[in-house]
């Protein structure tokens, strides 16, 4: 049984990786933070334009939450450093915002890397399951792509992880499905007391996408307490009431559920591709307001491209940053 088909195994069991002890800390770098469609400009320089990808740093681990456009500008700076890396590649799922810059991603074109990728497994009426690999070769193909599958390193290999967990050297990223289109999961990641939860596409309150009668218990234990919740805020109140089954969540479903966690930061994530920073800005600031009247304590940002959360156990809205400009 060759590497691949035991990460495969593993993922069936629950499980994906090696557990072992690890290091160090918890950082996050948000490398592309709007939805739907790549949106740079002038109204929106400061928040940024690319679509979904975080660089997470966990203990000794490096792990990238999505592929969107923003992906690409970290494959050069992967493909600059001294040394080969490794890292895991986590998808939430194959809608074009979050994989469309995965062609353009360096290292899984280059022996010297070590990438795994890892995934939920789709289902389709007329072929049944669809693999990770896949779904990850279909970008490749001539008719979107210039560039052939086979162009993929040997080097990179592919899990499934559904629901359950992987494990490595004291890290745990958690996955559980959510409400979206497809087979579409958050994930949380766990090491040395710290954590961060990603649910990038999520329409918290909704009985359109029925995921079972457990699933609104389950979902909250599943980020009960988490340091910082990265999630959905793609519309406002008003706009969402005309687009409720789109499968994202308003900016003030998403502070409700960060308290209802006991979240220790929200950052609002997923902007819609019309919103500009003077706009976003706003709303921001408007959404703080409602909290405070509201007695709620802990921090709210809307995600920044190019910023640098350092992640700890803290006081509300008092996480360590670094501005990544």
């Amino acid at each position: 049984m060759d590497r691949t088909e035991r990460e495969a195994v593993g993922a069936a069991r629950g499980v994906l990786g090696d557990a072992a002890s690890g290091g160090g800390g918890l950082r996050v770098r948000f490398r592309g933070v709007r939805g739907s469609i790549a949106s740079p400009g002038l109204d929106t320089s400061h928040f940024g334009g690319n679509t979904p990808c975080l660089e997470v740093t966990a203990g000794d681990q490096r792990l990238i939450l999505d592929a969107g456009t923003g992906i690409r500008a970290l494959g050069e700076e992967l493909m600059g450093a001294s040394e080969p890396v490794r890292a895991t590649l986590f998808l939430t799922h194959f809608h074009w915002d979050h994989v469309q810059g995965l062609p353009l991603f360096g290292p899984i074109h280059d022996e010297r890397f070590d990438i795994q990728i890892v995934g939920p497994v789709q289902t389709e009426a007329d072929v049944g399951e669809v693999s990770v690999r896949s779904l990850v070769e279909r970008l490749f193909h001539p008719s979107h792509f210039p560039v052939v599958p086979s162009s993929i390193a040997a080097s990179s290999t592919f899990g499934h992880l559904n629901e359950g967990a992987w494990q490595r050297r004291g890290v745990t990223v958690r996955a559980m499905r959510v409400r979206h289109p497809s087979f579409t999961v958050g994930y949380r990641v766990d090491v040395a007391g710290r954590s961060i939860a990603y649910v990038p596409d999520n329409e918290v309150f909704s009985d359109v996408f029925d995921l079972g009668a457990d699933w609104w218990p389950r979902f909250v234990g599943f980020l009960s307490d988490v340091d910082v919740l990265v999630h959905d805020a793609t519309f406002t109140a008003v706009e969402y009431a005309s687009r409720r089954g789109h499968g994202h969540s308003s900016i003030p479903d998403a502070i409700d559920l960060a308290d209802e966690v006991g979240a220790g930061e929200l950052v609002l994530f997923h902007h819609a591709p019309t919103r500009g920073d003077e706009e976003l800005d706003r709303v921001v600031a408007r959404a703080r307001n409602e909290m405070l009247v509201g007695g709620r304590s802990f921090g709210l940002r809307a995600a920044r491209e190019g910023e640098e959360i350092r992640v700890g156990r803290m006081e509300p809205g008092t996480g360590e940053v670094s501005n990544g400009a």
